[in-house]
């Protein structure tokens, strides 16, 4: 009996996420306006990451629920915050968004341990937006060129996640490993 194969959701989670954090830095460094960033955070950063989370959920993959439906619901939040600083609704400061990345942060550093079981290309991309978001909180409450360095830091982090995501859909198109992740620096 030919058993159904299920596609893995974390293909669209990985694209949404890594298109939407280089798009975030294009602005962060210079070279685009905020609008793109707006319409990446609410509909492929969120709202597909969002399901793509409650796919992984289906799968039984704790992990990449967390991820998904977390990181979709930061760049919600991120473009909600955006939109009401547009049209001065409940205005937040530049602080303010600093300690919002830092909750961020701080949710990343325990994704990021928690990644260090699954494979190198994880952890790195983890570790690079666990960096990225300290520089960004450098950059809301100390100095904005932090959030310049941070932008050109996280284009490598997007990068991550994105060869994550060929890899995932190469390899299984190929049927053996063409782009490798690595091993896992915490072996169960």
């Amino acid at each position: 009996m030919n058993e159904k194969k299920n596609a893995n959701p974390a293909v669209v989670g990985l694209a949404g996420f890594s298109l939407t954090t280089l798009v975030l830095q294009f602005h962060n460094v210079g070279w685009c306006g905020m609008g793109p960033v707006v319409v990446l955070g609410l509909i492929f950063g969120g709202l597909a990451q969002m399901i793509a989370g409650f796919q992984e959920q289906k799968m039984g993959n704790n992990f990449g629920y967390s991820a998904f439906v977390a990181y979709g619901s930061f760049w919600i939040g991120l473009a909600l915050i955006i939109l009401m600083n547009h049209f001065d609704i409940y205005k937040s400061s530049t602080t303010d968004i600093g300690w919002y990345l830092f909750a961020w942060m701080l949710y990343t550093l325990g994704m990021w341990i928690a990644s260090l079981r699954i494979h190198f290309m994880m952890s790195l991309t983890f570790f690079t937006l666990l960096t990225g978001f300290f520089l960004l909180v450098l950059g809301h409450f100390f100095n904005p060129v932090w959030n310049v360095v941070a932008g050109y830091e996280l284009m490598f982090c997007a990068a991550c996640a994105f060869y994550m995501m060929l890899a995932i859909i190469i390899n299984d198109l190929a049927g053996k490993v063409v782009l490798p992740l690595g091993k896992p620096f915490i072996k169960s």
